[in-house]
């Protein structure tokens, strides 16, 4: 289908974005657009104004930050995959980035426009509250942070005002005694994943401790596995239960059954993946 008419601005600046975002409404903010314009097309979502942010360079970038990486909201996916910092530092978000779509995608696609898309299947979001990572939301009243728990709010659905602009991710350092994996399932390499999985855990006194696995397209949200991380922790199997809590949904891809029955594998292959390491 063809999108509906919409005017169409380019920002100049992270204030620029911010002013005109706030001109209208029904504003949406265009940043790779792999999530946005299959929507536009599919007149899902119609916008009046697109505000383009994908010219705005000094949001493309991997730093230092101390007990964290920090990562611009326009990197491309790619960039995010091959980044030597990341590799080093937190290689499950390079990894997982490798594993996004196909090349094409992944040399258009941005970590802040798969975030701030709000997608349950997206692989990042998961990976990102794996982590424990947070987010800075620009706005009319200047920048604010959010963590991953908190950012996530529903379907398409994020802690992000109509006026804000996602700005930069950070994700913290892993030593080399944390153990990470990274494991979905999706039929075509460019499909969206019907479950996936990432799991990062601290190896102690022959167990793990402050594990965390958390789920992709399990619900409304990407989600914490609670009851499979307390199981990973006291050396149980963290697979039997990764379902429980869960609110898997049905449609062309998978039922819930299967779905549950997935989360099981994944997370329990994911875990002895880690733990290979």
């Amino acid at each position: 289908m063809i999108p509906a008419p919409f005017d169409y601005e380019v920002a100049e600046s992270v204030g620029h974005a911010v002013s005109l975002l706030g001109e209208r409404d029904d504003a949406k903010a265009l940043a790779g657009g792999h999530s946005l314009l299959p929507l536009l097309r599919l007149r899902a979502v119609r916008p009046s104004l697109l505000v383009d942010l994908g010219r705005l360079e000094e949001l493309s970038y991997v730093r230092d930050a101390g007990a964290s990486v920090a990562i611009g909201a326009l990197t491309r996916h790619h960039d995010v995959a091959s980044a030597a910092l990341l590799q080093e530092h937190s290689p499950l978000v390079s990894y997982a980035a490798g594993q996004i779509g196909d090349p094409a995608v992944r040399h258009r696609g941005t970590i802040g426009g798969s975030l701030a898309h709000g997608d349950p299947a997206s692989d990042l979001p998961a990976v990102l509250l794996a982590l424990g990572g947070e987010v800075d939301l620009a706005g009319p009243d200047g920048v604010r942070t959010v963590a991953a728990d908190e950012f996530f709010t529903g379907v398409f659905r994020t802690a992000a005002g109509p006026r804000e602009v996602l700005t930069e991710v950070r994700v913290p350092k892993l030593t080399g005694e944390h153990v990470w994996a990274f494991l979905k399932f999706h039929r075509r390499a460019q499909d969206w994943a019907t479950v996936g999985t990432a799991v990062v855990a601290r190896r102690a006194n022959g167990g793990v401790s402050e594990p965390a696995i958390a789920l992709v397209s399990m619900g409304a949200t990407p989600l914490r596995a609670t009851a499979a991380e307390a199981a990973w922790s006291a050396g149980e199997d963290p697979g039997a239960v990764a379902d429980k809590g869960t609110d898997a949904p049905s449609d062309t891809n998978a039922s819930a059954e299967f779905r549950r029955h997935l989360a099981k594998v994944l997370v329990r292959r994911a875990v002895e993946e880690a733990l290979s390491r």
